[in-house]
């Protein structure tokens, strides 16, 4: 069975009390009264005693029940359902928990399944302002998508301080096997954070020109606030996979430079020591009338001529800088 993290009834940005689930439709009759339940991973029962109450559409509930929707925002009537992911890291690899949130006049309703960072931290929040929970559901419904978005902003400093150390590491030592195997991972990652990010600049944009009872024309700088959060993480998103792209780029451009030196210092020796292999060739020919041969010092003569050409051509790769 579901966990019931939290239900109230809020009355002019006050609590009023701490409600049962199937007290909620009661509540959310009254006048400027609304009902606010937080859910985690409830079941059939619990969402389809919400639906009897608040006359939930039968295509959300649905959707809720068979979970893994893609982020979206649907509306029914004068109600919305809405489905968004939180990223979570576990066990070193990226999750994402789903939520779902109900809203339409007198309610909101919020269902989460898994374990991410919990929702009492935006009744908190919302609790201690008054004024502006006095707006409604609307208020509890930015918070809730502000909290949501926020979620993804330590995620992506940490990849980004992880790609840093990456960028850093590939400057100074070889691009390891490892290497490329973490950046492919963090790349596929953001992919993965975008994938989910992306629909969410439609949802804020859809609240900010849908006119609902329950949405005051007075919440929409505050659903556009969300909207700008968003398209910079987005962008922040972008860049970070472009950075994590050229590392690997930069890393394979080293590590080309660095072969091409060691390729040349060997080239640079290996014509060093052709130099006295060839002269020892030709002295090394069967010919009768060599006059070297007969000279008193042509031994000396020629050793000293296969050092001279060694050290120059010593001296001239040295200065071009290829030994």
């Amino acid at each position: 069975m579901g966990q019931v993290v939290a239900a109230a009834v809020y009355h002019q940005g006050r609590k009023v009390s701490d409600i049962e689930l199937r007290e909620g439709s009661q509540w959310a009759a009254q006048a400027d009264h609304f009902v606010w339940i937080g859910l985690q991973q409830p079941d059939a029962a619990q969402l389809r005693s919400l639906q009897q109450q608040f006359g939930l559409h039968e295509l959300a509930v649905e959707d809720a029940l068979q979970q893994h929707s893609r982020p979206k925002l649907e509306t029914f009537g004068d109600a919305l359902f809405i489905v968004l992911y939180s990223p979570v890291r576990e066990a070193g690899g990226l999750q994402f928990v789903e939520t779902h949130l109900f809203a339409g006049k007198g309610y909101i309703i919020s269902s989460r399944y898994g374990n991410s960072s919990p929702y009492s931290r935006v009744r908190q929040s919302c609790e201690a302002r008054p004024l502006l929970l006095a707006n409604g559901e609307d208020f509890v419904l930015y918070a809730l998508l502000d909290f949501i978005v926020d979620n993804y902003r330590p995620l992506t400093e940490q990849i980004h301080a992880e790609i840093d150390q990456l960028e850093q590491s590939v400057l100074s030592q070889s691009l390891t096997q490892g290497d490329i195997e973490r950046i492919h991972s963090l790349r596929r990652d953001l992919l993965r954070l975008r994938r989910y990010v992306a629909p969410m600049v439609e949802i804020c944009q859809e609240l900010q020109s849908l006119a609902f009872p329950f949405i005051d024309k007075h919440m929409r700088p505050y659903f556009r606030d969300v909207a700008i959060h968003v398209n910079r993480l987005l962008e922040d998103l972008t860049s970070l996979r472009d950075i994590a792209s050229q590392t690997i780029e930069i890393g394979l451009l080293l590590e080309s430079s660095r072969q091409s030196v060691v390729q040349r210092k060997f080239a640079a020796w290996a014509a060093i020591l052709a130099f006295p292999t060839a002269v020892a060739g030709i002295y090394g020919m069967n010919f009768q009338n060599m006059p070297e041969l007969a000279w008193q010092y042509g031994y000396f003569g020629v050793l000293g001529f296969i050092a001279a050409g060694c050290c120059g051509l010593y001296a001239n790769f040295k200065r071009l800088g290829w030994l």
